[in-house]
């Protein structure tokens, strides 16, 4: 079996182990492909999904490959952010978040380049069939949702170093993600499926949030001026918590304006678990801990998300 080596001197990982050790290469891609983050692409495609099957609209074939689409960019978007940020030195052995696949040495730059290549040329394909599905509205939304991933922590004027992370995941995650979800579908567009996308990308955005709120010291010193260095570790916790709770209140003022029926309230089901994350973030600043958050923030997101969808279609 293939495998690639890690050098000892590579430095701590993923909150304090360091052990010099060769690890099989298909582990060294799904270390960099973040999996434990990607339910962040699945919830935006079920809620979007739902508001079409609500209005009548659903069709299989367009969405399973704007499921696939999602994935691909989002695999794309994390290969592309862990050679950028290690080319950066936003990436170091002092990091105590998961270990990253160039920074450890697991992969090279150029193997990580090609791999972000292959990842977008398959969300691609994923976007030629749409474009023959919903016409081009599909092609510019892929195309600037490419140059965003790429963009986010490369080129000259990576926007994820100036704060503009969060606005970018809301809209990706959330807007475009949703409302592009229904449109392939129904091939229109939907007020109802914009309103159902504003908690999805909240939540979606919280994910980024963790991650920057652990991430703070070591981004400070790389110039990295995330959301929360501006604002602070407290005030990177108040948006995250904003973001995490902000979502049951949005259910409640739909069903209280009579947009849909109480089923959509489903989701409020996992406000314990969401109460739980904001007092994580709120009281703890280790490595394990921010990192279970993170976790646990993309499965709540996604529980929330195919709870909503449910409700959406009751």
């Amino acid at each position: 079996m293939a495998t690639v080596t890690r050098d000892g001197a590579a430095g701590p990982t993923s909150g304090g182990g360091a052990a010099a050790e060769s690890i099989p290469a298909w582990r060294a891609w799904l270390l960099a492909a973040r999996p434990r983050t990607l339910a962040v692409s699945i919830g935006p495609v079920a809620v979007g999904s739902a508001v079409a099957a609500s209005e009548g609209g659903a069709r299989a074939g367009p969405a399973l490959a704007a499921l696939l689409g999602a994935l691909l960019l989002q695999v794309g978007s994390n290969f592309a952010n862990d050679v950028f940020d290690f080319e950066k030195g936003a990436d170091t052995e002092e990091r105590i978040g998961p270990a990253r696949a160039a920074q450890l040495g697991l992969l090279s730059p150029h193997q990580m380049r090609v791999g972000t290549a292959l990842v977008f040329a398959a969300a691609a394909l994923m976007g030629l069939y749409l474009i023959g599905v919903a016409g081009w509205p599909v092609a510019v939304v892929g195309g600037v949702s490419i140059l965003a991933a790429l963009t986010y922590t490369g080129g000259p004027w990576p926007f994820g170093y100036h704060g503009l992370g969060d606005p970018a995941v809301f809209l990706f995650f959330g807007v475009v993600a949703v409302v592009g979800t229904d449109y392939v579908q129904t091939l229109a567009f939907s007020w109802r499926a914009l309103a159902a996308s504003l908690p999805v990308g909240a939540l979606a955005t919280a994910i980024l949030v963790v991650n920057n709120v652990r991430d703070i010291e070591n981004d400070a010193r790389a110039g990295k001026r995330t959301l929360a260095v501006r604002l602070g570790r407290r005030g990177g916790r108040i948006e995250y918590a904003a973001l995490v709770l902000g979502p049951y209140a949005g259910l409640l003022a739909f069903w209280l304006a009579g947009w849909t029926s109480v089923y959509v309230l489903a989701p409020w089901l996992t406000l314990p678990w969401a109460l739980s994350l904001v007092r994580t973030l709120s009281t703890r600043s280790d490595g394990p801990s921010l990192n279970g958050a993170l976790a646990g923030t993309a499965q709540l997101g996604l529980a929330f998300s195919l709870l909503f969808g449910l409700g959406l279609m009751a």
